[in-house]
C-alpha cells in the first residue's frame, strides 16, 4: 500500500530536527553528546510571560481562538511593529500561527501555483526549500558567496530573477550564516525588485533582536516603503524570548494575502493556543530587559566560538553578525582520512565523525544549501561551547589531511 506522494519523497525532515534526535539516541546509550544542532536558546522563559499565560487559563481564556490571532496579541503585534520597525499595519493585515514556520507555510500555500519559483539564499534555512517543494513550487537557490559575507548582491538578484519567479525569501540576520543586511544593501535590492513587480518579498525577521557589534535592525518593509503592497514580515517570540516550545509566529503583510493565509489556517489548524497568544502579547508589550540580557549572551558566545575556531587548523569561520549559529567551513577535512582509515567524502560524512568521535551533534552545510561547511547553535551554555571546541580539536586533530595536487 502506497501512502506517500511523489513529491513527498523529494521533501526531508527537518536536518537540525533530524540530529538531534541522533544525539538523543547516543545519549539514551550512555554516551556523553553535546548537541549543538538544534536552534534554541538555553534560557528560561521570562516570568511576567509565564505568569501572563497562567492568569489567562484562570479566567478561562481556553476558548477556541479567532483563526488569525486574538485582538490583544494583533494590538500587541500592531504596537510592536510601529515602536521598533516603525511600520504600521492594521488588524486584517496580521496572522497569528503555530510558529514562524506555519506563518511562511500559510504564504506559500496562499499563493504559490505548481512550477512557480521561489528565490532562496544559500545557505538558507532548510525548510524553506522543503516547504516550496511540498506545494509544487520550485526553489532556486541564489549562491551568496563567503566573500561577500553570505549576503545577496543586487546583480545576482536580478540574474536569478525569471517570468516563473513568485517569491523572495530573504532572512537577517541569516540562520545559519549570521548574515546581516543594512538599509543601504536592502534598498539595493529593493531597486531590482521595483523592475519586477511580479515578485513577492517574505522577510524573515525571527532573529531581529539578536545582533552584534553595535549593529542596528533594518526591516525591509521599512527599507522599501515603496514595496510594502508586495511585503510579507515573518516574525515571531521564540528566538528572543525564549519561548519557542509556545509556537507563537505572526505575518505582517498586505490585506489580499492575510485574508487567503488565513483562509489556508482554518483548514489546517485553526488559530493558535489562546494561551500561548496571551503570554506571546505579555512578552511584546511588557518589560524588554531580558532581550537584551539575551543577546549580551549571546554575543559573548558568538565571540569565544571565533576564537576557538581561529585556532583550529583546516576550520574557518566567518565572523557572525547575528542570531545564534556559526557556519563553519571544513572543505580541508573532505578527502581526510579517519584513523580507522577510511575517507570523508563530504560534510555530510564530517558531521556524522564528529558525532561518533568528538560526541558533538552538528547540522551539516549541504543541509543549508551550501557543501563543505557545518553548522552549530551557539544558543548554549559556554562551559558547554568550550567543552565541544575542545572535543572537536581533538577530533580533527587525529585525521590526516588529504595530499595537495602538486
Amino acid at each position: 500500500m502506497k501512502y506517500s506522494t511523489i513529491k513527498l519523497a523529494a521533501v526531508q525532515p527537518s536536518a537540525s530536527a533530524a540530529v538531534s534526535e541522533s544525539a538523543a539516541a547516543l545519549k539514551a546509550a550512555g554516551h556523553d553528546v553535546i548537541d549543538l544542532g538544534l536552534g534554541e536558546p538555553d534560557f528560561d522563559t521570562p516570568l511576567h510571560i509565564k505568569l501572563a499565560a497562567h492568569q489567562a487559563a484562570l479566567a478561562g481564556r481556553t476558548k477556541y481562538p479567532p483563526t488569525d490571532g486574538t485582538q490583544d496579541l494583533k494590538a500587541a503585534i500592531i504596537a510592536k511593529l510601529a515602536r521598533d520597525n516603525g511600520l504600521t499595519y492594521a488588524a486584517n493585515e496580521i496572522i497569528v500561527a503555530n510558529g514562524a514556520k506555519q506563518v511562511i507555510f500559510d504564504a506559500f500555500m496562499a499563493s504559490v501555483e505548481p512550477g512557480d519559483q521561489v528565490l532562496l539564499l544559500a545557505p538558507y534555512f532548510g525548510s524553506y526549500k522543503d516547504i516550496v517543494m511540498l506545494l509544487g513550487g520550485v526553489p532556486v537557490a541564489i549562491p551568496c558567496p563567503v566573500e561577500n559575507g553570505f549576503r545577496l548582491s543586487p546583480a545576482a538578484l536580478d540574474a536569478a530573477i525569471t517570468p516563473a519567479t513568485r517569491w523572495l525569501l530573504i532572512n537577517s540576520p541569516s540562520n545559519p550564516a549570521g548574515a546581516v543586511y543594512d538599509e543601504a544593501e536592502f534598498r539595493a535590492l529593493g531597486e531590482v525588485l521595483l523592475r519586477h513587480p511580479h515578485v513577492l518579498i517574505m522577510s524573515d525577521e525571527i532573529y531581529e533582536h539578536i545582533l552584534f557589534d553595535g549593529r542596528t535592525f533594518a526591516s525591509f518593509s521599512a527599507a522599501c516603503p515603496q514595496l510594502r503592497d508586495r511585503i510579507l514580515v515573518v516574525n515571531g517570540v521564540s528566538k528572543a524570548y525564549a519561548m519557542t516550545g509556545w509556537r507563537i509566529g505572526y505575518g505582517a503583510g498586505p490585506k489580499p494575502l492575510i485574508a487567503g493565509m488565513t483562509k489556508v489556517q482554518s483548514q489546517i489548524s485553526s488559530g493558535a493556543c489562546s494561551i500561548a497568544q496571551a503570554a506571546a502579547a505579555a512578552a511584546l508589550d511588557g518589560p524588554q530587559g531580558h532581550v537584551a540580557l539575551f543577546r549580551a549572551a549571546f554575543e559573548r558566545r558568538r565571540d569565544l566560538i571565533v576564537s576557538r575556531i581561529a585556532g583550529i587548523p583546516g576550520l574557518s569561520l566567518n565572523t557572525p553578525g547575528g542570531a545564534f549559529y556559526a557556519l563553519i567551513g571544513c572543505a580541508s577535512f573532505i578527502g581526510a582520512k579517519k584513523p580507522d582509515g577510511s575517507v570523508i567524502a563530504d560534510d555530510i560524512q564530517f558531521t556524522q565523525y564528529l558525532l561518533l568521535a568528538a560526541k558533538v551533534a552538528a547540522v551539516p552545510g549541504s543541509a543549508y544549501g551550501l557543501s563543505s561547511y557545518f553548522r552549530i547553535s551557539t544558543a548554549t551554555a559556554d562551559h558547554v561551547l568550550a567543552k565541544a571546541m575542545d572535543r572537536i580539536a581533538t577530533c580533527v586533530a587525529h585525521l590526516e589531511m588529504p595530499r595537495k595536487d602538486s
